[in-house]
C-alpha cells in the first residue's frame, strides 16, 4: 500500500516539476510503511531533508492532501532519526482569530543567521539584519528592503531576522508571501472578513513580505498594504520586505508605496564571489559530514557562480547520485552534474591566461616561454602550458603553435605526448599538474 500511495504522489510530482529536478530530488526517496493516514519515507541524508523543506514544502502539502486526503501527513527518516513533518499550509481561521495568543509565524526554523554564510556579496545585509533582530521597529532600518536576483538568498537572510525576534524578543513575528496576501485579501473580500484580516496584519510585532514584485497590477491588494503598512510604521512595527529588483525597478506598484519601501534602507544582495561559494560549500559539506576531494569543492565554486541554490543543488545531486550508485564522487561526476544543471559552465579560459599561470608557477616570462631557449626548466614549462591549452581550449594545434612563437602543430603533439609520460612516471611533477589545473580553475 505504502508503495502504491508514493507512486501516485510521484506522478503528481512528476508532472509539475521538470525531469531533472524530478530525478534528483524525488527518485532517490523510498517509502518505507504506512499508517495511520502517515506515509513514511526514506531520504539520503538530513541536508537531502533540508533541500525538500526549503523548496518543495508546499508541491508535498499539495500532493500529500490529494493522494492521502486532508488529514495526511508524511514522516522522514534519516539515518534512524525520525522527524515529523505535518501540513504547514496556514488555516485561514488561525489567522484571522486575533484572540489567540499564539501566532503562526509561517517561518522556517531552518533558517538562522549561523546557516547564512556572509561574504562581500551580503555583509551589509547581514549586519543590518542582526541589529533590526536586537531592536525592531526602533532602530534606523525600518522598513528593510532587500532586494537581488533569484537564489541569492534573500529569503533565508529575511526569515533569519523573523527567527531571531521571535526567539530572543518572544515577539509575534509573521512571514507571508506577496502571493499567499494576495489570495488572503481576496478571500477575505468573498467571507465579508476584510476587518479581521486588516485588524491581524496591524497588530503583529514584525512583519515579513517576500516577493513583493508580485503585488504588481493588484491595485486593491497595494491599497490595504498601504494602509496596514502606514499603521504598524505608526506604531514603530518592524516591517521587512524581499523583491528581485530595487524599489525604483519595481514597474506596477504604486508610487506611494514604493516611496515607503525606500523611507528606510534598501540593500542588494548581490552574486556571491569565489571565496564566499567556497565558504557556503565547506560549511554544508562539514556540517553533514560528508567527504569529497577540496579539488571537487573548489572546482564546484568556480564553475557554479550563478547562485547560491544551484551551488547547493549541485552538491545535493552529487550526494543522491552518489547514495544510489554507490559510486565516489569524481571530477567527472562532478561536471556531468554540473552541465546538467547550470546552464552555461563554460568559462572563457584562453591561451594568454594559461600562459600567465604557468609563466608564475616556473617563475620565468611568457617571452622565455616563447622564444627559442632550450634550457630545461623553460621547455617543460613551455610543454605544460601547450598540454593545458590543448585541454582547456578550442583552439586547433596549429594555432596552439603560433602561440608559442610560431611553433608547428608537430611540436604540440609532442609537448602533450611529454607531459604525459611524465605524469606518468613522476608523482612530483604529477603534483604540479594538479597544482597548475587547480590556479587554472580559480583564477
Amino acid at each position: 500500500m505504502h508503495r502504491k500511495h508514493w507512486e501516485d504522489c510521484l506522478s503528481i510530482i512528476k508532472s509539475n516539476i521538470n525531469s531533472q529536478s524530478f530525478i534528483t530530488w524525488f527518485k532517490p526517496i523510498k517509502p518505507k510503511c504506512y499508517k495511520d493516514k502517515t506515509l513514511t519515507l526514506i531520504v539520503p541524508n538530513k541536508f537531502f531533508y533540508e533541500w525538500l523543506e526549503n523548496h518543495y514544502l508546499e508541491l508535498l502539502n499539495d500532493v500529500i492532501i490529494k493522494v492521502l486526503g486532508k488529514n495526511g501527513k508524511i514522516e522522514y527518516e534519516i539515518s534512524n532519526i525520525k522527524r515529523n513533518k505535518k501540513e504547514e499550509k496556514i488555516d485561514k481561521k488561525e489567522i484571522l482569530d486575533t484572540k489567540q495568543k499564539r501566532v503562526f509565524n509561517n517561518l522556517n526554523e531552518n533558517f538562522r543567521f549561523n546557516s547564512f554564510i556572509s561574504g562581500k556579496c551580503n555583509s551589509v545585509a547581514k549586519t543590518a539584519g542582526k541589529r533590526i533582530s536586537e531592536n525592531p521597529g526602533k532602530n534606523p532600518f525600518n522598513p528593510l528592503m532587500i532586494y537581488g536576483g533569484v537564489g541569492l538568498g534573500k529569503t533565508h537572510l529575511i526569515q533569519s531576522i523573523g527567527n531571531k525576534i521571535s526567539k530572543k524578543l518572544k515577539s509575534s513575528v509573521y512571514y507571508v508571501t506577496s502571493e499567499k496576501f494576495a489570495n488572503q485579501f481576496i478571500d477575505s473580500l468573498k467571507e465579508n472578513r476584510l476587518k479581521d484580516l486588516i485588524h491581524f496584519y496591524v497588530n503583529v510585532d514584525c512583519l515579513i513580505i517576500d516577493d513583493i514584485q508580485f503585488f504588481k497590477g493588484k491595485e486593491k491588494t497595494q491599497e490595504v498594504f498601504f494602509h496596514i503598512f502606514n499603521q504598524l510604521n505608526l506604531k514603530n512595527k518592524q516591517i521587512i520586505l524581499a523583491a528581485d529588483k530595487s524599489p525604483a525597478q519595481l514597474n506596477g506598484l504604486e508610487k506611494r508605496l514604493v516611496s515607503r519601501f525606500k523611507s528606510g534602507l534598501t540593500v542588494e544582495l548581490e552574486k556571491p564571489d569565489y571565496k564566499t561559494r567556497l565558504n557556503i560549500l565547506e560549511y554544508k559539506i562539514e556540517k553533514e559530514n560528508i567527504k569529497i576531494d577540496s579539488e571537487i569543492i573548489e572546482y564546484i565554486a568556480f564553475q557554479v557562480d550563478t547562485n547560491i541554490r544551484e551551488l547547493e543543488g549541485v552538491l545535493v545531486s552529487l550526494l543522491a547520485h552518489s547514495t544510489i550508485t554507490k559510486d565516489e564522487i569524481s571530477i567527472e561526476l562532478t561536471k556531468s552534474i554540473i552541465s546538467k544543471i547550470v546552464k552555461d559552465t563554460n568559462r572563457e579560459i584562453d591561451i594568454k591566461y594559461i600562459q600567465e599561470i604557468v609563466s608564475k608557477y616556473f617563475h620565468i616570462s611568457i617571452e622565455e616561454m616563447k622564444d627559442k631557449a632550450r634550457k630545461k626548466e623553460i621547455v617543460i614549462a613551455r610543454q605544460v602550458a601547450m598540454y593545458f591549452s590543448k585541454d582547456f581550449t578550442n583552439n586547433s594545434l596549429k594555432s596552439i603553435g603560433f602561440h608559442f612563437g610560431g611553433r608547428d602543430h608537430s611540436t604540440v603533439i609532442h609537448a602533450v605526448q611529454s607531459v604525459n609520460d611524465m605524469i606518468d612516471t613522476d608523482n612530483f611533477f604529477k603534483k604540479s599538474i594538479e597544482e597548475i589545473n587547480r590556479r587554472i580553475l580559480i583564477g
